[in-house]
């Protein structure tokens, strides 16, 4: 299929972090940008300011009319996973013969024609590949990146290249969605359990993944994290290779501590491919961003990146000036009073490595962490695991269930995750926790969740400043 042709897009869902930034790349392409989603954001209101018209009533009649008449050659309608398929708008197109695309579609349209770089993994994704991108640029090598996240480098999810047809993306497991790509570069960070709505076990979700990196392209590179024991087959005639935070691989960390509250390590390189612009070792990397999971996120930035050319001395540089992710362990407080993290962790694992680098970094504080579960069926299958995670903390209080693009299920709340946890915690809504913080005296915060909680991320910086 030829985007070209198209004059209008229409994204359902247009708010979400993936959709808007397909929403900035047809803008910046100079396509009729419009979209409809359930409720305004920052985000949203920033598209608006771009010039993308959005409207946030599930109402056929306000969508444009030029969109509405629009022939089936002139109209692209994009709909993200979270779009009941009851939605009036949806079924308005689908009746109209214009059948709805998933963003996944859209994106390996996109990077068909690409030097395509694509970075899968239940975890990981978003940090790996904005670090990337900022090496990448940094280094000289222009780059197209959408990002699952906004970059405090670029104030964006979408960086554009003036030239060149290099491509970053995330792979997106859910749905199978990164069956769509064809990569020539491909990571595959992690695989734990997740999506048990979609995989009905590890096995079928390792499965996706060796689909996923079968169509690596001959002459690919296909980089594992060696924790991960899925056998994975080197692209023909092309290479396979390791990176870990932890054991001994083709690309590993040592000397890992902390300086002036941030991670400081060294990179050292078994193994590296002819012509890769890497010496054996790089010493002295300092991050800002803690935990052995960003450790080993920017080893894979910085191995993909010495693969595309870019050389020990950039890659140091760039790790360096490296600013981060926007919800991902995002300081927005730090005195001697309080420190105020927010963080994007939703699955178990994650919960439990941001807890874990936020002890260590703030080695004799007390952490309080306020959760907000998202999804009911998420919630369901990994209760226990939740409760584990959740109770490294030293307070905790959890917010209601984000259902996302869930309804209810019987018995799934947050009180029952409540219940399983092993430490003192207390149950809230959004509206009541502001007051429930100002009667707690505490030393570190940490919000974590997937769903809305970053609204709450303004009110509680106003409660302590």
């Amino acid at each position: 299929m030829n985007l070209e042709i198209y004059k209008h897009i229409y994204l359902l869902g247009v708010g979400g972090i993936g959709m808007s930034a397909l929403a900035r790349y047809f803008n910046a392409h100079g396509k009729k940008v419009s979209g409809y989603d359930k409720s305004k954001t920052p985000l949203t209101e920033k598209l608006e300011k771009e010039g993308i018209a959005i409207h946030y009533k599930d109402d056929v009649s306000q969508i444009k009319t030029e969109v509405k008449e629009a022939k089936f050659t002139e109209l692209l309608v994009i709909y993200t996973p979270a779009i009941d398929e009851k939605n009036s708008e949806f079924l308005f197109f689908k009746e109209k013969g214009i059948i709805p695309l998933k963003r996944s579609q859209v994106l390996g349209m996109i990077t068909r024609q690409s030097f395509t770089i694509a970075i899968a993994g239940t975890h990981g994704k978003t940090t790996t590949a904005t670090l990337l991108t900022h090496i990448l640029k940094n280094s000289q090598i222009d780059c197209t990146a959408f990002l699952g996240g906004v970059s405090k480098d670029f104030d964006s999810n979408l960086v554009l290249a003036q030239e060149g047809n290099i491509v970053i993306v995330e792979a997106d497991e859910y749905d199978r969605s990164f069956h769509h790509l064809y990569p020539d570069v491909a990571v595959i960070t992690s695989i734990d359990e997740d999506h048990l709505d979609i995989y009905e076990d590890k096995k079928s979700l390792e499965t996706a993944f060796q689909k996923f990196a079968s169509q690596v392209k001959q002459k690919g590179f296909l980089l594992v994290q060696a924790g991960v024991k899925t056998e994975f087959e080197k692209p023909e005639d092309g290479a396979k290779m390791s990176y870990s935070a932890t054991e001994k691989a083709d690309y590993y960390a040592s000397n890992i501590g902390i300086s002036n509250n941030k991670t400081k390590f060294d990179i050292g390189v078994l193994d590296i491919l002819p012509g890769m612009a890497y010496e054996k070792k790089i010493s002295d990397l300092l991050i800002d961003i803690p935990g052995k999971h960003n450790i080993e996120n920017v080893l894979a930035a910085s191995a993909v990146a010495c693969f595309m050319g870019a050389s020990c001395e950039n890659v140091n540089n760039a790790i360096s000036t490296f600013k981060g992710i926007k919800r991902r362990f995002e300081i927005h407080l730090h005195s001697e009073r309080m420190t105020f993290i927010d963080d994007y962790a939703h699955h178990p694992e994650e919960v439990k490595m941001t807890i874990k680098a936020t002890k260590k970094l703030y080695k004799g504080k007390k952490i309080m962490v306020v959760f907000q579960p998202h999804l009911f069926s998420r919630t369901q299958d990994f209760a226990d695991e939740f409760a584990e995670s959740l109770s490294l903390a030293d307070g905790l209080i959890l917010l209601e269930i984000y259902p996302a693009r869930e309804k209810p299920i019987d018995g799934v709340t947050s009180k029952m995750l409540s219940e399983k946890c092993t430490i003192k915690n207390e149950v809230c809504s959004k509206e009541e926790l502001i007051s429930i913080l100002q009667n707690k005296d505490i030393e570190v915060l940490l919000t974590l969740g997937a769903g809305d909680i970053s609204t709450l991320v303004e009110p509680i910086k106003a409660l302590y400043n």
